[in-house]
């Protein structure tokens, strides 16, 4: 009795020992994830910047007093638009009606005073070849003639200048553009020992958009033009786009018109400057403003969408899709944003797989099943009805 219950038990554990063991063997392997995946394709690209930049005036003038007086009215609107030589502010004029008056007065008295010598001189001319003056009268009076002469250009040139000066007592806009506010109020002793500024005359039609950008991403954009990544814009080419403060694009597109061709030491950043049409006087000058630069061309880069690019310590990366079916980590050079889509500078290749959606349902080395992503597909179908709850029974 006692053998056979032992080769019974023995058969037994030999039996659990063979299931134990072909247990592991009869598991069968995870079948691979479906994943959605995008084709990497280079394309040609917009070298695009975002920004930010501070508008100024186009031309901006001082409206200043430039003689002594006192004034009298502003003819102007503050904050109105003036044309060039509008007269703005006017200064008392009295007195510089009399110091031109009392400069004419000099200038007849010269004249006269020219006319006598010229007659005298005349006349020892005519009578020098019959000695019947000396030669020291002669010469007298062709002096006196000289310097009588040089007075009346004197007292002309005074005239000139009284005459200035009373059109000076006549303000005006040295520029077209918008006038600010006045800066001196009536009956103010103006123009005295300084040139005293009045307002202020902008043009803002167009506006300039000042900027800057470091000196190593130029450098770094001027040598990958040379490797033949890029093409940078010429210039003139180089458009910004100015967006406003609600999200909206403006209407005019603006153009580079300056670069700097020294770096800052202060900052380390080059200065540009770019050209705003401004018709409709939408823009102020002083704001701060964000605009997107075109640059140029970039050449054989990648638009992956921005779901599909994960971070950790060692920067931006993708998982592809390789040629045998497992996933693939490809690190990459993200240089900016294009809509929902990161352009991808460096680190993939024609016709990578790069997965998208279920990135979290794979990990490096697993099998997985490639299949065209479909943006809209975790999207809900637009007008779709609800379930119906189940009812209760």
């Amino acid at each position: 009795m006692t053998a056979p219950l032992r080769l019974l038990a023995l058969t037994c554990a030999a039996t659990l020992s063979l299931a134990a063991c072909k247990k592991p063997q009869e598991q069968a392997a995870p079948p691979p994830q479906d994943v959605g995946v995008v084709d990497a394709k280079p394309q040609t690209l917009p070298l695009q910047r975002e920004l930010v930049g501070r508008l100024s005036p186009f031309r901006s003038a001082d409206v200043r007093a430039r003689v002594a007086g006192v004034l009298q009215k502003r003819v102007y609107e503050e904050g109105s638009a003036v044309k060039e030589g509008q007269v703005l502010f006017l200064i008392d004029p009295a007195p510089l009606q009399a110091a031109l008056a009392s400069a004419e007065g000099a200038l007849a008295s010269a004249r006269a005073t020219y006319a006598n010598a010229r007659a005298t001189a005349t006349r020892a001319r005519s009578l020098a070849p019959q000695s019947y003056v000396s030669k020291s009268d002669l010469d007298s009076a062709e002096a006196a003639e000289r310097s009588s002469a040089a007075a009346v250009q004197q007292a002309e040139a005074a005239v000139t200048t009284a005459r200035i000066n009373l059109g000076y007592a006549r303000v005006s806009a040295p520029i077209a553009g918008q006038a600010g506010k006045q800066q001196v109020t009536e009956g103010a002793l103006v123009g005295q020992g300084d040139v005293t500024l009045l307002t202020t005359v902008d043009q803002i039609d167009p506006l300039y958009v000042n900027f800057s950008m470091t000196a190593d991403e130029l450098s770094l954009l001027r040598a990958a033009q040379d490797k033949g990544a890029v093409a940078l814009a010429g210039d003139g080419k180089t458009t910004v786009q100015v967006n406003l403060p609600d999200g909206s694009a403006y209407a005019h597109e603006g153009s580079l018109d300056f670069s700097s061709t020294t770096v800052d030491p202060a900052t380390g950043t080059v200065s540009l400057r770019a050209q705003l049409p401004n018709p409709d006087h939408i823009l102020l000058p002083g704001s701060f403003v964000s605009f997107k630069a075109n640059l140029g061309e970039r050449h054989n880069a990648f638009l992956v969408p921005q779901q599909a690019v994960q971070r950790d310590t060692q920067g931006g990366y993708v998982l592809i899709v390789g040629k045998d079916g497992k996933v693939v980590r490809k690190n990459v050079t993200l240089d900016n944003q294009q809509g929902g889509n990161w352009l991808v500078s460096s680190g993939l290749a024609a016709g990578d797989q790069v997965i998208v959606s279920g990135i979290q349902k794979v990990k490096e080395g697993a099998p997985a099943t490639a299949k065209p992503w479909q943006p809209d597909a975790a999207k809900p179908a637009a007008g779709a009805p609800a379930a119906a709850p189940a009812k209760k029974e």
